[in-house]
């Protein structure tokens, strides 16, 4: 009985690695495919109330994104996620859209109202893939555990080249600069990091900065599609 059981277990596991293959090579294939706006997601805490400056700068940040023809992509639900679809609904001019990747928590209300598309999630693996896939560019701005995961995650797959390069901004100098302070201070002293990943993420100031750095990204991406 145990023998068969060892058995089972090892066809499910080969089952699901090839699974996991497959869904890998889907991904590749429709990330080829393109989309038709480019493409920013915007990571950041749905605790913040929107009463808050940093309400207002990630609804300006979409806004001046979305009027220069972008998507934006956030987790869909409260707090930051809500001011940025909220400024991406209101500064969109060319059709580009508000989209959101919502999660099922306990504690959260669900999707926000500001929102064209949802991409449904019941787990974090699959959902953080989904942000990588539909997004060109990635900017965090603060937030907690959830934020901190996301941009972990992105940096990892950067690191290791599991996708392909993409800017990953992090938009608040109070909020950023420490925890890039005790990366240089602890992981890279230790040399359990490379001087080279830093290269990888950016940390800016204001809306404008990363608009600035973004523009000549979208620009590209326009001429491309015209091609």
């Amino acid at each position: 009985m145990e023998v068969n059981q060892v058995k089972v277990r090892k066809f499910l596991s080969r089952k699901i690695s090839q699974l996991n293959d497959i869904v890998a090579d889907l991904d590749g294939l429709v990330t080829q495919i393109g989309f038709e706006f480019y493409r920013v997601c915007i990571f950041g805490s749905a605790r913040i109330k929107a009463e808050s400056q940093d309400y207002k700068t990630a609804y300006d940040l979409a806004f001046a994104l979305a009027s220069r023809g972008v998507d934006i992509v956030t987790g869909g639900g409260p707090g930051l996620m809500e001011a940025a679809n909220h400024g991406a609904k209101d500064g969109s001019k060319q059709k580009s859209r508000s989209i959101g990747v919502p999660i099922q928590l306990p504690h959260e209300s669900g999707a926000n109202s500001h929102l064209d598309v949802k991409y449904n999630h019941r787990r974090f693996s699959s959902r953080l893939d989904e942000f990588m896939r539909i997004s060109h560019a990635i900017v965090v701005t603060p937030g907690g555990i959830g934020t901190v995961l996301e941009l972990m995650y992105t940096w990892q797959l950067l690191q290791v080249k599991h996708m392909e390069s993409k800017p990953l901004i992090l938009l608040g100098n109070d909020m950023w600069s420490g925890f890039i302070d005790w990366l240089r201070e602890q992981p890279l002293k230790r040399n359990l990091m490379d001087e080279a990943d830093f290269k990888n993420l950016m940390v800016v100031g204001s809306v404008d900065e990363v608009v600035k750095f973004l523009e000549p990204c979208i620009k590209t991406f326009y001429e491309q599609k015209k091609k």
